[in-house]
């Protein structure tokens, strides 16, 4: 492939924004008292079904962590609750077993470096397919994406590794190369967190041809890599889903980290939810109400991108436009928090063609997608928690809260422009341009 001077300067953009990324993320890990806690998420249950022990009871888990003191002792009642409650279900054991028959030294070395390693290997791939259309503007996207992405080497949760081989497995299922991978990688992704790669796998069934033998394959991979940890674990804890669901409604209650309301510990943070249900709640805080009401809207958004998927043949600007539009919608029915974002990559190849193609659109798309990337990244979330904690806003009347979640929580709003806007785009576009 000739590397011309556009795309030479697209990939310094890139590689830019990728420097930061690392030396960023590193300092941060570095200076914070407590880093990699989302890691300590999934490494200590696994740990504890490694010695037998019930990876869903909290006493266990709690048992296998202070026996072995790889940290320090769990002091606040929230922080216990996210190291001990295990939420994720059994079919993440498939790739955090490995990793917890290490000690925790290397383990957390060895994860960050997936973590950094993985998300730049996406970003260079998804620069690949935007570089055809927009190098520049693909570069400048992806390299601001991951310049602002050093909350999530903090914190090194599992979204990072699951979200960046989803995007592979987009990469190889679209250009036709590697495809094996592709299918290894996205059914590794489904097994630790299904509801970041689901709609991407969905698509794929959905648009035929090729595309649904992949998915069709993926399943397959998926069903035969996770059934031994399934096994596993149901031999060990045979109680395992009552005490799963147990441990989703305790963090999904009232003030909890995965609280919806504006009551929630982290409703004014960088990683709290950003779900549909984040703004309707802040209108009803009723979870009969705002879960509803999400699903409703997100399910009709679905089902019309469904139905133009399986009534057109599939082409890759076609593709480019559902997968926009399915990130940012997958962030939107159920529970996600910012670090879940970084499926936003999948938006940059899509405004790269709209840009090339010209038109008053052009800008358009460049506005949605510029404005998904700074409502998700680290830096200017950080700017916005500072200043909206500074404000005491009042929440009586419609008025106010519009206001609230306007300010609180523009990274929702935004994320439902970006797939209504590629939606449209997607339902509107003649079949035989692609």
């Amino acid at each position: 492939m000739k590397m011309t001077r556009a795309r030479l300067d697209g990939l310094y953009c890139l590689l830019f924004g990728s420097i930061v990324f690392i030396v960023l993320g590193v300092a941060l890990v570095c200076s914070s008292k407590d880093p990699v806690v989302d890691f300590g998420v999934v490494y200590d249950p696994a740990r504890c079904l490694i010695q037998h022990c019930d990876p869903y009871n909290a006493a266990e888990v709690l048992r296998v962590y202070q026996a072995e003191k790889v940290n320090h002792p769990l002091a606040a009642a929230n922080e216990r609750q996210v190291r001990a409650q295990y939420i994720y279900l059994p079919t993440a054991f498939l790739f955090t077993v490995p990793f917890a028959m290490l000690p925790w030294g290397p383990a957390h070395i060895l994860w960050i470096t997936l973590t950094i390693g993985s998300l730049i290997f996406a970003s260079l791939l998804i620069w690949d397919i935007g570089a055809d259309y927009a190098p520049i503007v693909s570069g400048v996207l992806l390299g601001f994406l991951l310049a602002n992405s050093e909350v999530l080497v903090l914190l090194c949760n599992s979204a990072g590794i699951s979200i960046s081989l989803c995007v592979v497995a987009v990469w190889c299922f679209l250009r036709g190369r590697f495809v094996p991978a592709g299918i290894l990688c996205l059914a590794i992704s489904l097994a630790i967190k299904p509801h970041d790669a689901s709609l991407v796998w969905l698509y794929f069934l959905l648009a035929g041809g090729v595309n649904r033998k992949r998915a069709l394959q993926t399943l397959l991979a998926t069903v035969i890599l996770s059934l031994p940890a399934v096994l596993w674990v149901w031999h060990v804890a045979p109680n395992w889903m009552r005490e799963w669901h147990s441990n989703v409604l305790a963090f999904s209650a009232q003030g909890g980290i995965n609280d919806p309301s504006l009551a929630a510990s982290l409703a004014r943070g960088r990683t709290g939810v950003i779900s549909l249900q984040a703004v309707v709640s802040a209108f009803w805080d009723n979870p009969r109400i705002y879960n509803p009401v999400s699903y409703l809207v997100c399910g009709a958004l679905l089902l019309a991108g469904a139905v133009r998927a399986i009534r057109i043949r599939s082409s890759q600007p076609s593709a480019l436009l559902a997968l926009a539009s399915i990130a940012a919608l997958s962030m939107l029915p159920v529970c996600h928090h910012i670090y879940d974002t970084k499926l936003l990559l999948l938006t940059v190849p899509a405004c790269a063609m709209l840009w090339a193609e010209g038109g008053p659109i052009r800008w358009i798309a460049l506005l949605v997608t510029s404005a998904g990337l700074v409502s998700t990244g680290d830096v200017p979330l950080a700017i916005l928690a500072n200043l909206s904690n500074d404000l005491h806003m009042n929440t009586v009347g419609v008025l106010g809260q519009i206001l609230t979640v306007m300010l609180i929580r523009p990274t929702t709003h935004i994320l439902l422009v970006i797939s209504i806007f590629y939606l449209w785009v997607y339902l509107r576009r003649d079949p035989e341009r692609g």
